[in-house]
């Protein structure tokens, strides 16, 4: 019986910065946790000696590797399957040695499809192939689509929904040529391990980090990019020198860049961790601050970037400091611990952080109505959401 509900990933480096990575591991292990028979699967390529049998029995899930799990913080239901691309595959130029044509004219039809149910992906390519093959299909595209598109794929009954993060980018899908019935938006979600309240954990944070027990912790965590605001929060830190500042997140080269900007600037209570492994940790180092800032500028990239870093804030119970950007304004009303500030300005963004401080004195429990509010914007949420546009006959059934 064919039930496997199959996340296809076009990469999984298990490097930092790779959003559209996390986003994929992150909603086959929410579907995992819903119930379904989720696999992730990806390609991985083998240039050493060639294993004859990978090849011709290469769909194999299994439980995800030690440092796989630390890295994306995934729970135990979720199984992966990486598919073997040999050498010449990627090596050298040509359509045939291209993985993509491997994949969907190989490992999909003679590999993946007795088994699978759906398959939920980003990869254009392996969405056309899939229809091709006769299997409901759901698409994650998050970016604007600028190419029309083949009326045949988006039309087919097997392309059940494409699902994006915004209004604008739903209207850009649209005037490309994807039927209005069958593109929806949708935020993107939070992990359910930041509901977990770890106390002890969160104070080792604060003895590490603080240099006294009556010093403030403000936490950034997230991508290192100039449009995230890490200028601006660097000159907010001068402001406020009375505040130790963490930000965590970014790859290696970005870190030092902007170790050296806070040095030339003379911003000595600001500390960069980098990437924190295990991943888990996040939560309690989220619990452990006092407040947690998301200081985002204005622009185009504001206008479409999903609220992921915000729903987790909202999940630790943390208060937030939050910068007014188009994406976050339908948040607003909401009763949240939380102060509102314009973007790109970082005196403002001082005068609110300080404000923050002193109307929300940190508690462990966290606040509890950040903690209810983020509840409907886990992933498993999101998930079960994108399942119910999917036809009931083309849906998979729950294992467990």
């Amino acid at each position: 019986m064919k039930n496997q509900y199959i996340f296809y990933s076009k990469t999984l480096s298990q490097q930092p910065d790779t959003a559209h990575e996390i986003h994929d591991v992150l909603c086959a292990n929410a579907a995992a946790n819903l119930g379904y028979d989720s696999v992730l699967v990806y390609p991985e390529p083998k240039r050493g000696s060639l294993n004859t049998l990978s090849l011709f029995s290469p769909f194999q899930p299994r439980q995800p590797a030690k440092d796989f799990v630390e890295f994306y913080d995934v729970q135990d239901k979720l199984k992966v399957a990486s598919l073997p691309m040999p050498w010449p595959i990627d090596c050298v130029g040509g359509k045939f040695t291209a993985s993509s044509t491997i994949i969907s004219r190989y490992y999909l039809p003679f590999q993946l499809l007795r088994h699978t149910k759906i398959v939920h992906t980003r990869d254009w390519n392996f969405v056309k192939a899939a229809v091709k093959n006769r299997i409901p299909t759901i698409y994650e595209r998050h970016y604007f689509q600028k190419e029309k598109i083949p009326t045949g794929v988006t039309e087919s009954p097997f392309f059940q929904i494409a699902v994006t993060q915004s209004e604008i980018i739903r209207q850009s899908l649209i005037e490309q040529g994807f039927p209005p019935e069958k593109v929806v938006w949708l935020h993107n979600g939070f992990e359910q391990s930041f509901l977990l309240r770890q106390p002890q954990e969160a104070a080792a944070w604060r003895n590490e980090l603080l240099g006294n027990a009556s010093q403030s912790l403000v936490v950034y965590s997230g991508a290192l990019y100039p449009f995230k605001g890490i200028d601006i929060l660097i000159d907010a830190a001068k402001e406020l020198p009375q505040i130790q500042f963490v930000i965590t997140g970014g790859k290696e080269e970005q870190v030092t860049a902007y170790q050296q900007i806070a040095k030339d600037k003379q911003v000595e209570n600001i500390k960069f961790l980098g990437w924190v492994l295990p991943r888990q940790r996040l939560v309690s180092l989220f619990q452990a601050a006092d407040i947690l800032v998301h200081p985002h500028c204005s622009g185009k990239s504001a206008n479409f970037t999903n609220p992921v870093k915000f729903f987790q804030y909202m999940a630790s119970g943390t208060p937030i400091v939050i910068t007014e950007i188009p994406p976050l304004m339908l948040f607003k009303e909401m009763p949240l611990a939380a102060v509102w500030c314009e973007p790109d300005n970082p005196v403002k963004l001082a005068q609110a952080l300080k404000q923050a401080i002193e109307i929300y004195p940190r508690r462990i429990e966290g606040y509890t109505n950040n903690i209810a509010l983020a509840k409907p914007f886990s992933w498993e949420n999101r998930i079960d959401k994108i399942i119910s546009y999917v036809d009931e006959s083309f849906r998979p059934q729950l294992i467990a």
